[in-house]
């Protein structure tokens, strides 16, 4: 009698066995997919191994196979079984990741050759090339892809979003005469782009985070550019890494690997340092920004009193740049005309109800929104706590900017680029822009000014420095001449790293504090998530789970180190706490994890795990 191991695309342990009816035993192949009967529910397993053995007495059978043919190929199932072992998912889930939808709900797909091939790991040749110039690493992507592509193996490039997409897809085919194919979760037609890629008929694909996992055969590259960008990171259970996913199936396939950045990641950079990848420099071409510092701590009385959202220096400076006909960008990275309203009376908060996030105003449309959940409402007239009649502002947005600016220079012409692709400047002599404008490094402004960039120094997380490190590189790509930021940390090495015009400075000294701080890269953190529609709930799993992970912890590479609310507390209707775990492997703390997580239940609470939070 044959039985088929298969795993569920739930979050449990598996594979489970099953007997494998003597009607169909011979049309079943390891990677098919077929219908099983799971806790008295008709689903989608995946055949992970066959076997004429078994130590389990009493099995279901298969109700029936989808596929005759092995829709995953030996590659995708270590692949997976690898990510479920590394970011604490369920093999299943792990495989309904690298799954278009219509497969994962059992749409059957017509017969497809699965490649050959034989799951043999080892080291991928990983080169990280560090472009301060902003666009010459694509003749090396280039050249790189042609090499790959005359050996006849094909690529796989990810960007981390469609507009960045559908310009790389234009880039390439102008320069490179083979097939190249689009490929991204919920696109039209998803299911139609994966059979393509599967039979081999798209020998590049070019996609967002997901198409990692596209089933390419004899895959020879893969690119991942702006490696740094924090999308590359699914913030859904499994919590899975583009980058290290691309790790795995590169010492999997054989396959070289090229990580690009104006400003690569901590990580990628430690791995460079410690020659464990190569390490390519691209300095800029054209001259480097002279970069100045404003000490917001010490301004003048005066300009302190009036609570200025512009300090004199930069005034006086934009003043000179109009007189000159120069263009100036402001950068703010706040959407809207301001962060807080709140009754006048009271003091009571505005705040969205699903995620008890504080409401931004937006002038134009006269609405509060929350940036989190899209919520919407029309500013109310009265308090709805107080019934007071005033409501008070306070916090800056881009259009408060634009309106102060207006009131400021009042002969300037001032246009907002936030919500415009490619906008045309020429006719502006000041913009004003959120980080949206990086995307779009064509500009050469005269002047750059940075406000309250401090608010995104502020916050409770260890790779604040290092993400506006990349939004201060980024800026450099649009200017040559003068930056401005506005900081009461004028010392911090971020800044100085820009002052002294030595981008490497900046990562030596992170890392160092990283180091002292056994941070990553020098050691993992995991987190817990609870969440649930009762607060109190939430809390009481928490804590009951943190005291039982505490009591099983004998290793001291695995550290519980601490439970409280998540960040933030409140998001779409749900409660959120967390426990955090340092580990120095990440791997053994997963195996430990899954052992002890295996048996805990909370009424009404769901838990997932977040293996190095970005």
């Amino acid at each position: 009698m044959l039985y088929a191991k298969i795993v569920v695309g739930l979050a449990v342990s598996g594979p489970f066995d099953y007997i494998v009816p003597s009607s169909f035993a011979e049309k079943a192949k390891i990677g098919s997919r077929a219908w099983v009967d799971f806790r008295n529910r008709k689903i989608v397993g995946y055949i992970t191994d066959l076997s004429h053995k078994t130590n389990i007495k009493k099995l279901k059978n298969i109700l029936g196979l989808i596929d005759d043919f092995p829709l995953l190929s030996g590659n995708l199932l270590l692949l997976t079984k690898k990510l479920s072992d590394y970011y604490c998912c369920s093999w299943g889930e792990a495989i309904e990741t690298a799954l278009p939808e219509a497969l994962r709900k059992g749409r059957p797909a017509p017969g497809i050759e699965c490649e050959k091939n034989k799951p043999k790991e080892y080291i991928p040749e990983t080169l990280l090339i560090h472009d301060l110039d902003g666009h010459a690493r694509w003749g090396i992507y280039l050249q790189r892809i042609k090499e790959t592509l005359t050996n006849n193996q094909s690529v796989i490039i990810l960007l981390p979003d469609i507009p960045s997409l559908q310009k790389a897809k234009s880039f390439i085919d102008k320069n490179i005469p083979y097939p190249s194919g689009v490929f991204y979760r919920k696109q039209p037609r998803e299911l139609d782009e994966w059979l393509k890629v599967k039979r081999g008929e798209v020998k590049v694909v070019i996609g967002t985070r997901s198409s990692i996992f596209a089933p390419l055969s004899d895959l020879g590259l893969i690119i991942i550019d702006e490696e740094q960008d924090s999308v590359y990171k699914q913030d859904q259970a499994p919590h899975y890494h583009a980058r290290d996913i691309a790790f795995m199936r590169a010492g999997i396939e054989k396959t070289k690997l090229i990580l690009g950045s104006p400003s690569p990641s901590l990580e990628s950079f430690y791995l460079a340092k410690k020659n464990r990848i190569k390490y390519l420099f691209l300095p800029r071409t054209k001259n480097f920004p002279e970069t100045k510092i404003i000490d917001t701590k010490r301004l003048p009385y005066g300009e302190k009193r009036k609570n200025l959202i512009f300090s004199k220096a930069l005034t006086d400076s934009m003043y000179s740049i109009l007189a000159q006909k120069g263009k100036t960008l402001l950068f703010l990275n706040r959407k809207g005309f301001a962060t807080y309203a709140a009754c006048h009376n009271c003091g009571k908060p505005l705040r969205c109800p699903r995620c008890n996030i504080n409401l931004v105003y937006h002038f134009k449309e006269n609405i509060l929104t929350c940036h989190y959940c899209n919520f919407k409402m029309e500013l109310p007239k009265i308090c709805p706590s107080c019934n007071s009649g005033y409501i008070k502002f306070s916090g800056v947005g881009t259009e408060k900017i634009e309106s102060e600016l207006s009131r400021i220079f009042p002969q300037a012409k001032i246009q907002q680029l936030e919500t415009k692709q490619d906008a045309d400047t020429k006719d502006a002599d000041i913009s004003v822009a959120t980080s949206s404008i990086i995307k779009n490094g064509h500009y050469n402004f005269d002047l750059i000014g940075v406000l309250a960039l401090d608010n995104s120094l502020n916050r409770v997380d260890f790779r604040a420095s290092e993400k506006v490190f990349a939004l201060l590189i980024g800026l450099l790509g649009l200017t040559d001449k003068l930056i401005l930021v506005q900081t009461d940390f004028p010392e911090y090495h971020l800044f100085e790293a820009l002052v002294k015009k030595d981008v490497n400075f900046f990562y030596e000294q992170e890392l160092k504090q990283r180091k002292q701080l056994k941070f990553p890269p020098y050691r993992h953190l995991i987190l817990i998530k609870l969440r649930g529609k009762n607060e109190e709930k939430a809390k009481e799993a928490s804590y009951v789970l943190f005291e039982k992970l505490k009591g099983y912890s004998k290793n001291k590479s695995v550290q519980i180190a601490a439970v409280g609310p998540g960040q933030p507390a409140k998001l779409r209707g749900n409660f959120y706490w967390q426990i955090l775990v340092a580990a120095s492997d990440a791997k053994k703390a997963v195996a430990f994890l899954k052992i002890y997580l295996k048996d805990f239940s909370h009424s009404g609470i769901i838990v997932t795990v977040d293996v190095d939070p970005i």
